[in-house]
């Protein structure tokens, strides 16, 4: 009965609006009793339609939204903010790496740039990439990922013997095989497992809770049959010679907390998976 009685309402709209478009005067000029109808008419179809020409739309207008691309996806987020509550703590911690960098690690990184020379440079970080393999093979296995599980076993047989034990990456600039790039924070997102809150630890980069977890399915299998001093001298050598490499960017001005929420957000976006919010 409802819908019979807005469908006469709308019929005798539309009949009394099409009265309207031909009752002018020959001069093309509406009259008074013209307008006055009009804006009886409006009234009523405010009313019966539930539309309101000026009031609906403020009334209905969506909360402010940010737009943000991602991983090239356009998307749009009600909530940017980094997911950070141990904020305080991770200040702290972040100045004391800051201070160890540039008192300790720095310096030594600029006499080890010296040594070095910058062919040889990449050739360890080659190396010791290709020992990493495992890391990259087996995460990507877990993940279902079998075409990355296929490129990283290539790419160790290919840079194993042609590339004379890893030192050149003969699997990338001669036969075009990328790595995979997959770790076990990777993996536990592939599972749903949420990012938890951002950390930062002494002498660490920076992570959230599920990479600090999937840092066990991180580690090299080789770790396990080798001497302990060797696995922490490859931590070392691997870092430092990743800080030489990275000198020529280092402007050197003084670190403030500008730069924690810089790091914070650089890390945060790009160990976000494509196309997805952060889950907590």
């Amino acid at each position: 009965m409802f819908h019979h009685r807005r469908l006469q309402y709308r019929l005798c709209f539309w009949s009394q609006m099409i009265a309207l478009a031909i009752d002018v005067d020959q001069d093309r000029h509406y009259s008074v009793h013209v307008l006055v109808r009009v804006l009886l008419l409006v009234v009523v179809a405010s009313s019966v339609f539930e539309v309101y020409p000026v009031v609906g739309p403020a009334l209905s207008a969506e909360p402010l939204q940010e737009v943000v691309v991602a991983h090239g996806i356009l998307g749009i987020t009600d909530d940017t903010e980094d997911y950070d509550p141990w904020e305080p703590f991770n200040e702290k911690i972040f100045m004391l790496n800051c201070a160890a960098d540039r008192y300790v690690l720095r310096p030594v990184a600029k006499v080890y740039n010296d040594l070095v020379l910058d062919g040889e440079k990449e050739a360890i970080h080659n190396m010791l990439d290709n020992v990493a393999m495992p890391k990259r093979f087996i995460n990507s296995l877990l993940q279902g990922k079998f075409n990355g599980a296929g490129r990283e076993l290539a790419r160790f047989l290919i840079n194993s013997t042609l590339g004379m034990g890893g030192m050149a990456d003969v699997a990338k600039h001669q036969f075009h095989i990328q790595r995979s790039d997959e770790d076990g924070g990777k993996t536990l997102a592939h599972y749903g497992v949420g990012a938890g809150p951002y950390l930062v630890l002494p002498l660490l980069s920076p992570l959230t809770v599920r990479d600090g977890i999937g840092y066990v399915l991180n580690m090299d299998p080789i770790n396990f049959f080798v001497p302990l001093l060797a696995v922490l001298s490859k931590g070392t050598e691997d870092m430092l010679n990743e800080r030489a490499v990275t000198l020529q960017f280092d402007g050197g001005e003084e670190v403030t907390l500008d730069h924690y929420a810089a790091a914070r957000n650089a890390y945060l976006t790009r160990r976000q998976p494509p196309g997805t919010a952060w889950p907590r």
